[in-house]
């Protein structure tokens, strides 16, 4: 299979390349989003992180180790044009799927690590990226080491029908394991989190976190709306909306990240 090229966070710090902030739209270098952790210098607009930028601003130098990345998936129920949209997901985001996997190490403690991929079919669950995660927390059971989870996603991959949904109770059977086994599990919901993931392994952590402004919720305000008739607040599923109501633990600025996990990971460990 093709190698992957990835791009790393000292590629972003020397690219002098423009894209357009997520919010204000206005031109800022990738150099600059980087130096920033990809908050907009403009607006202050919380812009999505590639996975192995983020894989970077949190763990200790040269520590992450992948594991499973070459995981892939057919089309089970012959969905139209699913093998097409794939390839060009992979291209776009240069993964083999939605969702990275590994150990690391976090100031200086050991965890196991996943991040899902916004540029991979907006992080949606299907039966690789359950098996991956799954994969992982039984790999962290068997070792006794906690788990870190980063999520944005858009819900369950309708491209393959039921067998998405399954990845729900797979994946939250391997997080109860790891639960059972005394084991410590942190979730960061990032923008977006949404559908079958926020039903499933996103709101199972011990400490459930969020960034300011990110959208975490199960359906969208409109069906909602449409289904309840009832008229929503305008904050309805942000992550201060969340917080406010029970949902969430805490929201965590970006920078903040790294110091935040180092301190839970040596509370659960007892140092």
């Amino acid at each position: 299979m093709e190698t992957m090229k990835h791009k790393t966070l000292a590629d972003y710090l020397a690219s002098e390349r423009t894209v357009p902030c997520e919010k204000c739209k206005e031109e800022v270098s990738e150099r600059a989003l980087a130096e920033g952790q990809f908050i907009c210098p403009k607006c202050g607009k919380y812009n999505r992180v590639p996975a192995r930028v983020r894989i970077a601003y949190l763990t200790d130098a040269g520590s992450f180790r992948e594991m499973n990345e070459i995981v892939t998936f057919g089309n089970p129920i012959g969905f139209p044009d699913y093998d097409e949209k794939a390839e060009a997901a992979r291209k776009k985001s240069a993964e083999y799927e939605g969702v990275l996997t590994g150990t690391c190490t976090i100031g200086g403690l050991r965890t196991c690590l996943f991040v899902m991929e916004s540029k991979f079919m907006m992080g949606s669950m299907g039966s690789a990226v359950g098996d991956k995660i799954a994969a992982l927390f039984e790999y962290a059971t068997e070792r006794h080491l906690p788990v870190i989870g980063y999520t944005v996603s858009g819900g369950a991959r309708m491209q393959e029908g039921m067998l998405s949904l399954w990845q729900m109770a797979k994946v939250s059977g391997a997080v109860k394991r790891h639960s059972d086994a005394g084991n410590f599990y942190l979730v960061c919901a990032t923008d977006p989190t949404t559908g079958g993931v926020t039903a499933s392994f996103a709101m199972l952590g011990d400490v459930i976190i969020s960034e300011p402004g990110a959208l975490v919720g199960f359906a969208g305000k409109r069906v909602i709306e449409q289904v309840t008739g009832e008229k929503l607040p305008e904050n309805f599923q942000s992550a201060e909306f969340q917080l406010a109501n029970g949902f969430l633990d805490d929201i965590v600025p970006r920078e903040k990240h790294k110091e935040y996990l180092t301190n839970l990971l040596k509370i659960h460990a007892g140092k």
